[in-house]
């Protein structure tokens, strides 16, 4: 017995990279899968039918099922569609991941409104269109699992991705809400921060004109994502993995006791008191550079 025996997944940006690995191993697992692709270039120009279809058909000549969906994510129309399609092939849906993504990196002060507004279209408002539907489909079903695509890029920061890094940081404030709304209707939120050799990923600083390491390919991080999916995770809503080549880990916002003395204070107290305000970091801590943030 597979993982997802039974179950219906729909998977959104699933025509390359991470999503087509994911499509497939959950194939592989027992669910129905949603191909979702626009098959769009990598910053959101363009379409193409074919990408999506090409990733059904390799499911199918495996033996699973699936169906290829080509609506785009970033619409409220396109939102349900996707849905529609999950309902009109397999009749229900229990697995969401919002995986879909464009990237156009620039520096802050050479962004461009145009650049902003793309991306944060396809990221977060990707997110909401795909996921509300859904949502509303597992609230009045029994629940189910979404599992909603931030970045290291939007948790820690790197260079030269302040909209990308905006948008990512917006979806961990979307899981975090919609796993405390989902209590009530079963329906469990998990946040990802995948690192995987990709073609959204294959030119950022040190990787470019490298050959990828194996263990960064796609087919290397699924595994972790059909955990998060599957029932092995049930306890785990709200909680947000990174998941890469380096393996599985949680990824939490934590604060300092702080500085509280009860009373009006003045800022050269604080100043005075940073060593209770501010982490104190040993000096062997790992800092991450540019080069090291996977997108």
């Amino acid at each position: 017995m597979g993982l997802l025996d039974g179950k219906v997944a729909i998977i959104t940006g699933a025509g390359n990279g991470l999503g087509e690995a994911y499509a497939k191993l959950f194939a592989s697992e027992g669910a129905a899968v949603v191909v979702n692709d626009l098959g769009g270039a990598r910053d959101g120009t363009g379409a193409d039918v074919s990408a999506a279809q090409r990733v059904v058909d390799s499911i199918e000549a495996a033996g699973g099922r699936a169906v290829a969906n080509t609506d785009d994510v970033s619409t409220v129309p396109g939102g349900e569609a996707i849905l529609a399609t999950a309902l009109d092939n397999f009749g229900k849906v229990d697995v969401l991941v919002c995986n879909a993504g464009i990237l156009r990196d620039r520096t802050f002060a050479n962004t461009s409104e145009a650049d902003w507004d793309a991306v944060i279209k396809v990221h977060v408002k990707g997110t909401y269109c795909t996921a509300l539907p859904v949502w509303k489909f597992m609230k009045d079903h029994g629940g189910g699992t979404m599992v909603l695509t931030s970045s290291t890029s939007g948790l820690y920061g790197n260079f030269g991705q302040t909209n990308y890094g905006a948008a990512k940081a917006g979806i961990y404030g979307m899981v975090r809400v919609m796993s405390i709304e989902g209590r009530k209707y079963n329906i469990r939120v998990m946040g990802l921060a995948p690192g995987a050799y990709t073609r959204l990923t294959s030119d950022l600083p040190g990787r470019k004109d490298r050959e990828p390491d194996p263990l960064s390919l796609p087919e290397n991080v699924a595994p972790g994502v059909l955990y998060m999916v599957s029932d092995l995770s049930a306890e785990h809503s709200g909680k947000i993995l990174g998941v890469s080549s380096r393996g599985v880990r949680e990824i939490k916002m934590l604060e300092t006791e702080g500085f509280a003395p009860g009373r009006p204070y003045t800022a050269q107290e604080v100043a005075a008191a940073a060593d209770q305000v501010f982490f104190k970091e040993p000096e062997s801590v790992h800092r991450l550079t540019p080069a090291a943030v996977p997108a």
